[in-house]
């Protein structure tokens, strides 16, 4: 069997930051860009309980619950990911926090204790529910990113437990955080995240297309790097619609017709950016041209969905 390829990292040896510094590199690590998706999810899956009557104590629970799915469960996994790809960043992308030597592996580590405290402590405040939640969030980070188990390294895998994460957790707990027995349709809100983690799966494959090269070296299957990008793109193209078809069909099925009816315009506005994102030549600009456009229709369909299953 070949040997892994050697990288080198540098040595993290540097003169003494500022507690400004040292809050802005953690922040760095913690990717501020991938809070969105989990943060709307929970939002949602709030507003779909159909139980908040959106009081000042309900919007400051939407918020706070907001904060722990985005910047701190989100941070908290994008920091051990960081961690853990430091020697494919040393290839794909080298100015990265860690590679580039601008982060001490000793400020990662008390990130993550931080985080990891603070989730688990913040969940306590919408019930154990959101707090069984939470702990399998984590799992999720860590059983994607880390070894032995890796999920990353198999690319249908690893992006289902992204997926999940980053859409049916949060949705389910914004969901759970306004239960009440016999008002709340929970499986409204399973319907919807299972639908919405599935077409989250495509997103994820769009986000592989920055690293092809570094994951072909270093043995990571992602998606693009087994499909190429052609046929990675179909597939996440065709992913992302199979699952906004099926929850369009869901509302209507569930009488929602004026939600059912944004969301098919919203389906068909998509197609435009969509064909030009299969016929671009270059598949990271594939990827930041379509996540700067399409998968903010994604997002609008998850809020129009969740509107409709309240009422």
């Amino acid at each position: 069997m070949a040997a892994e390829p050697s990288v080198h990292l540098p040595s993290n040896v540097g003169t003494t930051p500022s507690l400004k510094e040292i809050l802005g590199k953690s922040i760095a690590l913690m990717k501020p860009v991938t809070w969105f998706p989990p943060s709307i999810a929970f939002v949602c899956g709030s507003i779909a309980s159909g139980t908040t009557q959106f009081t000042f104590i309900d919007i400051s629970r939407i918020a706070l619950g907001s904060l722990l799915a985005g910047p701190i469960l989100c941070g908290l996994s994008q920091v051990i990911n960081e961690y853990c790809d430091r020697e494919v960043d040393a290839i794909n992308e080298p100015n990265r926090p860690i590679p580039s030597g601008l982060v001490t592996f000793r400020q990662v580590f008390i990130t993550i204790a931080v985080l990891s405290f603070i989730s688990i402590g913040l969940s306590f405040v919408f019930g154990l529910p959101v707090v069984y939640l939470t702990l399998i969030g984590i799992f999720l980070a860590i059983a994607y990113s880390a070894e032995p188990l890796r999920a990353k390294r198999l690319g249908w895998i690893g992006n289902g437990l992204v997926s999940i994460s980053y859409e049916g957790l949060p949705w389910i707990a914004g969901a759970m955080s306004f239960y009440v027995a016999g008002q709340t349709n929970i499986m409204g809100s399973l319907v919807l995240a299972a639908l919405y983690s599935f077409g989250a799966h495509g997103i994820m494959t769009i986000n592989d297309f920055k690293s092809i090269d570094g994951d072909r070296l270093m043995g990571i299957k992602s998606i693009p790097a087994q499909m190429g990008a052609d046929w990675a793109a179909m597939s996440a193209v065709i992913t992302i619609n199979a699952a906004l078809f099926c929850t369009t069909l869901y509302m209507l099925g569930t009488g929602n017709y004026i939600s059912a009816g944004i969301m098919f315009v919203l389906l068909l506005g998509q197609i435009p950016t969509q064909r030009k994102f299969l016929h671009m030549t270059d598949p990271r600009a594939r990827a930041i041209f379509y996540n700067a456009s399409g998968v903010m229709i994604f997002v609008w369909c998850m809020i129009a969905s969740a509107i409709g299953i309240r009422s």
